[in-house]
């Protein structure tokens, strides 16, 4: 986000929706000269009133905010391009199959990157009858562990959240499951195909 909400386009969500400039400072409670001033970027609406602009242009607060509709032109999504997004403050763990803006702890979130795993972060994976036990020997202490391991599918998928002090391992069903992807809170997250 380069700024906070664009002139540009609060006033082409606002003539999409053939709304005034004098109907939208009357849906916010203010002056027609405010809405105009935001339009031609002299000034910017104020915080408290993000979520009823949101609203009355027909976007989310983060769509405001990111200056761009959030479309998903990915009409038959796929699982095997699922996204990553996890939260530095609370460690909350987001997939997407799609273009998303996702927001966590009053911040956005860039999609991660999957490096593929290297000696450090190797996933063992082997067969144990109808399941797959995969494991990752590595260090799991409260400042440095495997925050989840997650089994791909390309009709679904299966997420285990790992703790620190515990084990860096999980079982997953076999059936179709195309990626492991699992996630280092030091490192980032890594990638085995299966």
């Amino acid at each position: 986000m380069n700024q906070y909400v664009t002139g540009a386009m609060i006033k082409r969500l606002r003539e999409e929706r053939k709304i005034t400039q004098n109907q939208l400072a009357e849906i916010l409670n203010v002056s027609d000269k405010a809405v105009s001033k935001w339009e031609n970027g002299r000034g910017y609406p104020d915080i408290t009133l993000l979520e009823g602009l949101a609203a009355a242009l027909g976007v989310s607060v983060i769509e405001l905010f990111a200056g761009e509709d959030v479309v998903n032109t990915n009409r038959s999504f796929n699982l095997l391009k699922t996204k990553f997004y996890v939260c530095p403050i609370c460690g909350n763990v987001v997939l997407s199959t799609g273009e998303a803006v996702v927001s966590c702890c009053g911040i956005t979130l860039p999609e991660l990157e999957a490096d593929d795993g290297n000696e450090a972060h190797e996933l063992k994976i082997e067969g144990v009858e109808d399941e797959y036990y995969v494991s990752i020997s590595h260090e799991m202490t409260k400042k440095h562990y495997i925050s989840f391991i997650a089994a791909i599918r390309d009709d679904g998928y299966e997420i285990k959240k790992l703790y620190p002090e515990g084990n860096a391992d999980a079982r997953f069903k076999m059936n179709r499951v195309k990626y492991f992807y699992y996630y280092c809170n030091q490192h980032g997250l890594f990638r085995v195909k299966n």
